[in-house]
């Protein structure tokens, strides 16, 4: 890859929450980083406003042929379908793991994060998301809060998250912000 801004936006096949992918997109390239499109499978994704589908998009790399030490950053979008899918992909699951210990910063908002808990990131975290994943991040041993942003800096990474596409301009901003550090 080589780009030292680049941004990885991990997703699955399908059920991607459109706005939740395609805003902070928007703010990564505004911040002046390179988005790539990174999912265990080659092609093109779907997203879905709520339960509509919406665009595809084309997919940059593989999960298992990106380097995830050649990212700034990771965004985790939403969807619940998304969040499902993408949880029990080994080839994401690894990459997760392999970004994890860059100590680069992790963005997830809504259904996003259900790979953070199955890959024992959360414990000790504060975080937020859609509200019906509360009892999966405190069961992980997150401090889960119901608020527009959350940062949690004390740990080996950090962490962003929001809740829903309300709460994007406030997830987007401090994505950017991110970036510039």
């Amino acid at each position: 890859m080589g780009d030292e801004l680049a941004v990885a936006f991990l997703v699955s096949r399908e059920g991607i929450e459109q706005a939740e992918l395609t805003e902070p997109w928007a703010a990564v390239e505004r911040a002046g980083a390179t988005p790539r499109l990174i999912s265990p499978e080659p092609g093109k994704v779907q997203a879905f406003k709520h339960l509509e589908p919406a665009d595809a998009f084309a997919v940059d790399e593989t999960a298992a042929e990106a380097d995830p030490a050649g990212f700034r950053a990771l965004v985790l979008p939403g969807g619940v379908a998304n969040g499902d899918l993408l949880r029990w992909q080994e080839p994401a699951r690894e990459f997760v793991r392999g970004f994890l210990a860059t100590g680069g910063p992790v963005a997830v908002i809504c259904h996003g994060g259900w790979i953070l808990i199955d890959v024992d990131a959360v414990s000790g975290r504060t975080v937020t998301s859609w509200p019906s994943m509360a009892v999966d991040y405190r069961n992980a041993g997150a401090d889960w809060t119901d608020q527009e942003l959350a940062v949690c800096t004390n740990g080996m990474f950090p962490l962003i998250s929001s809740r829903k596409p309300d709460d994007l301009p406030a997830f987007c901003a401090q994505l950017a912000d991110s970036l510039r550090r």
